[in-house]
């Protein structure tokens, strides 16, 4: 345990509102998540089967995600970066966390099509906290996991690299108002930790990365 934790910034305020609710009317493909309705039978290894029973899988174009830990190392200290996330899901959930929405997170998004994880790994770098380094820069950071594999089949790939922040960019972001206004902060990688324990970051993919670069080094 740290016993002189440096706490995290604020997070930038930033409010959502619901302009109109199409819920009713709304179908299950042609959004950012589309849906598969299934009906389901499971055959088991004793010979029998179940009675059929309904399931729902979220899809989407791009399904799968890359997660990157830039890190580097300052008088003796190991570093890593943040940035701070907008997350509707989150703002809008019954009894939401503090952060109202917005949440600490290593930078990661969607693997578009045509790339490969690096590529996208090296595009969401320099979208997102500003750094322009080439894929094979990227190095992998463990095996890859399915986060929500009760309802969707997205993968996350997990990538590390050493950045020299003297060198960092203005983030090029991807035009989206999720990336607009964001944070970005530098931090011990011990602290980091140490606030995933307290619970100032609870996002899950960024404490596996972050345990994972621990580990490693």
């Amino acid at each position: 345990m740290l016993n002189h934790l440096v706490a995290l910034p604020p997070v930038p305020k930033i409010e959502l509102s619901i302009v109109r609710d199409r819920s009713a009317e709304a179908k299950a493909t042609g959004g950012f998540l589309n849906l598969r309705r299934l009906e389901l039978v499971a055959h088991f290894p004793d010979g029998t089967s179940s009675a059929p029973f309904a399931y729902d899988i979220a899809t989407r174009a791009s399904l799968d995600v890359v997660v990157i830990v830039p890190h580097y190392v300052e008088g003796g200290v190991r570093y890593v970066y943040l940035r701070s996330s907008l997350r509707p899901p989150l703002a809008f959930r019954e009894g939401a966390a503090a952060y109202d929405g917005v949440a600490w997170e290593l930078p990661a998004g969607l693997i578009d099509g045509g790339e490969t994880a690096a590529e996208a790994a090296a595009r969401e770098l320099e979208e997102e906290i500003g750094f322009h380094l080439p894929p094979d820069a990227m190095h992998p950071l463990g095996p890859t996991t399915y986060p929500v594999s009760g309802m969707c089949g997205e993968s996350h790939a997990f990538f590390e690299t050493e950045v020299d922040p003297t060198h960092r960019g203005v983030p090029g972001e991807d035009g989206s108002p999720l990336e607009r206004g964001a944070a970005i902060v530098a931090v011990p990688l011990s602290e980091a930790l140490e606030h995933c324990r307290t619970g100032a970051i609870r996002d899950a993919k960024t404490e596996l990365a972050l345990r994972r670069l621990a580990e490693q080094i």
